[in-house]
């Protein structure tokens, strides 16, 4: 009996620090051991497995057969130098976009978690937690570890995770296991979720050595969800592939018939070595065209973009849980908020208490039995409504925990949305309600004179925006409060940018009609012209029709009273309406609405069960975050179309010139080390480059893109043709000029200023990209633009580099100063002609 009794105080008392520490010494931490990770060598041959990459090594080991032949290693040294640069780059920054998201994805183990420890509760990391550890779990609770249970009331959990069953009732009690179930009544298990209920158990067993540990549950999110951008980005690929593909046939062909034409010393003669070099050196070529064609820099570009902005939105308080978010929350036209924690500040604070029935010490009583929330200091843990009341309690000179203790708990129904009201019975057989005082009202006995006083009241409370709860002990009112939660300071301004940006605000809350409808105005969802029919509550549109509600979807502004299924069907009819719909929210009961939404939207002070649902967590809870989620949102989008627009300028004019080329002479205009080089300038670093560019303000006074809009808009269409074709005629103009020169037609000098400026107008095309879709100028905080400046440099130093100490590597000759200044200058019209364009634009505007 004695050792029951110290049982029992150990775990009401907890574990203190020394056995905390020696706990973690002997069971360790509570972490998954992740997956045995594909070792880098691995994923690094991978990039090698390209088709194309293998034609390339094929045709280059071909050229080394050859090289030994004519002992000449240069330019096969060359390309193999090429195919490594351009693997290992591509390997290098796709693995630190994985490596981001790994990051990110590993916040999951500092999830909150209430314990008990020194008799106190206090909230830890869920990896902190260890065998031993008392933990308090309640609805919308992940199980931290797996436990053994000492107290339960009404306790569900859902195991689905792990056997498949979606409801499971628990209890503290083994004896009361009606059905024979996977698990023992009276454990609960590591990444289950508290459906229903509360309970105080025990920890058992922590990391590997729970149930799920075992089974080697795979432990992290899969990473490579098919986005609708990577589905449209993929149809493009395969579209310029398909053209790329046919441009180089019909290049290896014209090339290979023109030799044989006008070459008879070698295609007449027996010197089958050289006929073999010949074919593969116009091979070669074709190869590399396909090579250059085949956008393979934009998955790249996208993985980058993604990991960038899921980096930089974790600074704005957005963690990025689905990779699909970053790119939907751009196409977002409606926005379903809820009211408390989102448009509030969740500091709340009882503004006022009206006491009906008895005194300060009964009312403190039932805020006791009547609350699962608790005080750590100065610190809540819990609900914060409980939290405020518990604190106003403290405030009048009570002890709750004292006043809990005194009245021992022996039924309890949970707060639910449905019931809008929480129930505690205790030991003396007393029953404490709180709740909605309409519902709460209901159960009480009471005069028409006192209920039209207290309604008044509430009134009062509710056009102030204070929440408003009612006490009942038994069949007797007890009394009102009103709790105060502040708008947050940057919600009117981030509705407003919101606005602004063609994306409307509906409120959605379980709150009355007149504090909702206060809320709304303070924010500037509405005012006092807006029509009654934009204000509606629950109950009124679950009355509703379907087609009914449907055309009364659009108008909806404010929806007080909500149940989680009002706010579903909301989603479901502005989905058939064509609207992204947004959605936040932060209770279990909220999970349905957020994985249906286009994009899901959970608080950071939100149960696991919200989290799970949604796609991005709000860490700091507040409404300006989801406008910035908006503005990264359209910045990726237009980002990688930058990238778009540059990739495929590049890829036209290349193609256009090695077919031109071919009208010119027998030299090729581009050999197949050049057109690798211009291929890393194209991907990799166009991809560092525009991915890179910081989100901009002007995108939000856009409208939203529809989600069945091309990527490539008709607009970006003439301008690729445009810059394609120009930059085609006059590298063309120029080597029909000076085309009667040199042997073969035109000399290496002549191609080396033409090769250069290829590459410069490449270079200065580069701004032009950065400010596709805008008017600005492109020297517009060009300061912060660090990425671009890097590439710019790089590009810039890699090309002298190249010009100056390439050699027959590269087919180049050094050039003079006088040329190079020379180049620089004339290419950079490319750029000025933009500006002129944009300048224009900006007039027009005016």
């Amino acid at each position: 009996m004695n050792t029951d009794n110290a049982a029992t105080e150990k775990y009401k008392h907890g574990l203190s620090a020394s056995e905390v520490s020696e706990s973690r010494k002997m069971h360790g931490e509570n972490v998954l051991t992740p997956p045995a990770r594909t070792s880098l060598w691995k994923l690094y041959a991978e990039k090698y497995r390209d088709p194309i990459i293998q034609i390339l090594l094929v045709a280059a080991t071909i050229s080394l057969i050859l090289a030994f032949v004519e002992h000449d290693f240069v330019e096969t040294i060359g390309i193999f130098m090429a195919i490594f640069l351009a693997t290992t780059v591509g390997f290098y920054f796709e693995r630190d976009a994985a490596r981001k998201f790994n990051v990110l994805t590993a916040l999951t183990d500092e999830q909150s978690v209430k314990v008990r420890r020194d008799g106190r509760v206090m909230e830890i990391p869920r990896r902190e937690v260890v065998v031993g550890d008392v933990i308090l779990i309640e609805v919308g609770d992940e199980v931290p570890a797996d436990a053994q249970l000492m107290e339960s009331v009404d306790l569900q959990i859902d195991e689905s995770s792990l056997t498949g069953e979606p409801i499971t009732t628990k209890h503290a009690d083994p004896s009361k296991e009606q059905n024979k179930s996977t698990y023992p009544v009276n454990i609960i298990l590591r990444s289950t979720m508290v459906m229903s209920g509360q309970g105080l158990a025990v920890v058992r067993a922590v990391g590997d050595e729970t149930e799920i540990g075992k089974v080697a549950r795979k432990s992290s999110e899969a990473t490579d969800i098919k986005t609708p951008l990577n589905i449209q980005l993929g149809k493009l690929a395969r579209l310029v592939s398909k053209v790329g593909t046919g441009v180089s046939i019909l290049a290896f062909v014209a090339f290979l018939l023109h030799d044989i034409l006008t070459n008879p010393a070698v295609w007449h003669s027996t010197n089958y070595i050289l006929m073999a070099e010949t074919v593969l050196k116009y091979f070669m070529m074709a190869v590399t065209l396909i090579v250059m064609a085949v956008p393979e820099g934009l998955p790249m570009a996208v993985t980058l973009s993604l990991a960038l902005n899921m980096r930089r939105m974790l600074k704005s308080n957005n963690l990025v849980r689905k990779l699909h978010a970053c790119e939907t929350m751009g196409a977002v036209t409606v926005i379903c908020t809820d009211k408390t924690g989102t448009l509030t500040q969740n500091r709340m604070t009882v503004g006022d208490m009206v006491i009906v029935d008895g005194d300060k010490r009964e009312m403190a009583e039932a805020i006791a039995a009547n609350t699962t929330a608790e005080l750590n200091g100065d610190e809540g843990v819990g609900n914060p409504t409980e939290v405020a009341l518990l604190n106003w309690a403290r405030k009048e000179g009570f002890d709750y925990a004292k006043l809990r203790s005194e009245r021992p708990l022996v039924e309890r129904q949970p707060f639910s949305t449905e019931r809008k009201y929480m129930s505690t019975t205790v030991a003396d057989g007393t029953r404490y309600i709180k709740g909605a005082p309409e519902i709460v009202m209901k159960y009480c006995d009471m005069t028409d004179a006192q209920r039209a006083e207290i309604s008044q009241k509430l009134a009062e409370y509710q056009h102030k925006a204070m929440r408003t709860l009612a006490f009942a002990r038994g069949c007797r009112l007890q009394g009102i409060t009103a709790i105060s939660d502040p708008i947050r300071e940057d919600v009117p301004a981030a509705v407003s940018t919101c606005g602004n940006a063609g994306i409307e605000v509906k409120i959605v809350t379980g709150d009355t009609a007149a504090t909702a409808a206060e809320i709304g105005r303070q924010i500037g969802v509405c005012d006092e012209l807006t029509p009654q029919v934009a204000f509606i509550t629950g109950t009124e549109w679950a009355a509703l029709s379907d087609d009914e509600a449907y055309d009364r979807a659009k108008q909806i502004r404010v929806m007080s009273r909500a149940k989680p299924t009002d706010k579903q069907r909301l989603v479901e009819l502005l989905q058939r309406r064509g609207h992204v719909v947004a959605v936040t929210g932060d209770g279990t009961n909220d999970a349905p609405a957020l994985n249906y939404a286009h994009v899901g939207l959970s608080l950071g002070s939100g149960t696991s069960v919200a989290k799970e649902a949604s796609d991005m967590t709000l860490l700091d809870d507040s409404f300006g975050s989801i406008a910035n989620a908006v503005m990264w949102g359209r910045s990726l989008y237009r980002n990688i179309q930058r990238f778009l627009f540059f990739q495929l300028v590049v890829n036209l004019a290349a193609l256009l010139l090695v077919l031109g080329g071919s009208v010119v002479g027998t030299e090729m205009p581009l050999t197949v080390t050049q057109i690798l080089w211009v291929n890393l300038i194209m991907d990799t670093f166009a991809a560092m480059a525009l991915s890179s560019l910081p989100p901009s303000r002007e995108v939000m006074t856009e409208s939203p893109r529809k989600q069945s809009d091309f990527i490539i808009s008709k607009g970006m269409a003439r301008g690729i043709i445009f810059c394609g074709v120009a930059f085609f005629i006059v590298m063309l103009i120029y080597l029909i000029i000076v085309g009667g020169h040199g042997i073969g037609g035109v000399d290496i000098h002549e191609l080396t200023i033409f090769f250069t400026t290829f590459v410069m107008l490449q270079f200065w095309n580069l701004f032009n990209a950065k400010c596709l879709r805008s008017h600005h100028s492109a020297f517009r905080r060009l300061w912060a633009d660090k990425g671009l400046g890097l590439v710019l440099l790089i590009i810039l130093v890699g090309q002298w580099g190249i010009v100056t100490f390439g050699g027959k590597m590269f087919r180049t000759v050094p050039l003079s100063t006088t040329e190079w200044l020379t180049i620089i200058g004339a290419t950079s019209m490319v750029l000025w002609f933009g500006e002129l364009w944009r300048w224009g634009l900006r007039l027009r505007e005016k």
